[in-house]
């Protein structure tokens, strides 16, 4: 059906008016005009300059710096500075230094084995590989190399099904460039953490570990380290294990060190449980 016609009005329809032959004068009010203020432009918002990225500490490694990290802890933790006073220094060795990647393959083999089990496989390991034309007695652990060693050969020296899909899992990665030695060795704590735990096997505690004992990051506080939270209970008397977060605000005063007060955890409760061995031996 179609849309309805609406008719025209009568006013519409009728015919115009014939004009007035006389001129018809039009009077005019005058206005002042008032010129308007030219409009101010919109101020732009204001948008805070980029925070500086935090200034990377050198190594631990690095001249100086180990030195450096003992006077701030002395300074900074009237507690800790007593187990500094009565523990040997630690040492941090710039080189020989083994390659990340070659680092990480070892933290997975040794993972969850009693050291001396752990050696014998990983001795194992690095006979499968070739050798080092340009070393001698040395072995190229590198991607490729692990990548041409099948799962078998593997589980034949001792070495679980699993935990040779973790070695293929992390050459893999090398392999492809999603890793690499110079990458590592660039990123920052936080983004290393991010990205080695994306491979098979690497969880929190070996991505620090491989921090501070390979890269030797200054800044780096396992707090999910049982002998840390040992350390850290025992130093300042507290009832129960620190949580993570009660670690990080307790062991803030220790940063940007924090490598080296965890170092220092462990040491003490080695000197704790050898002063137990010797009171029990002494009472036997």
């Amino acid at each position: 059906m179609g849309r309805p016609v609406r008719s025209r009005s009568a006013a519409a329809a009728a015919p115009p008016a014939a004009s007035d032959s006389r001129t018809a004068k039009i009077s005019f009010r005058s206005r002042k005009i008032v010129k308007a203020a030219p409009a101010k432009p919109l101020a732009a918002a204001a948008v805070p300059p980029p925070a500086p990225a935090p200034l990377a500490l050198p190594a631990l490694s690095s001249p100086g710096e180990l030195a450096a990290a003992l006077s701030h802890l002395r300074a900074a933790d009237p507690l800790l500075s007593e187990v500094i006073a009565s523990t040997e220094a630690p040492t941090f060795i710039a080189s020989p230094s083994l390659p990340a990647f070659h680092s990480l393959a070892r933290s997975i083999l040794y993972q969850q084995l009693a050291t001396s089990a752990a050696d014998a496989i990983y001795a194992r390991f690095l006979a499968l590989l070739p050798a080092d034309s340009a070393a001698a007695d040395a072995v190229t652990v590198t991607p490729a190399a692990v990548l041409a060693l099948a799962a078998a050969d593997l589980r034949a020296i001792g070495i679980s099904g699993r935990k040779a899909s973790y070695l293929h899992d992390l050459a893999a990665r090398f392999a492809a460039g999603e890793l690499s030695e110079p990458s590592v060795a660039a990123m920052d704590e936080a983004t290393l953490l991010t990205q080695l735990t994306k491979v098979k096997g690497i969880g929190e505690w070996t991505v620090h570990m491989f921090m501070i004992f390979s890269l030797h990051r200054p800044d780096v506080l396992p707090c999910g380290d049982l002998g840390v939270r040992k350390g850290v209970q025992e130093l300042y008397k507290l009832k129960a294990l620190p949580k993570p977060e009660e670690m990080a605000a307790l062991c803030e005063r220790w940063r940007p060190y924090s490598s080296v007060g965890a170092w220092y955890m462990w040491r003490l409760m080695e000197s704790k449980g050898a002063a137990g061995k010797k009171k029990g031996n002494a009472s036997s």
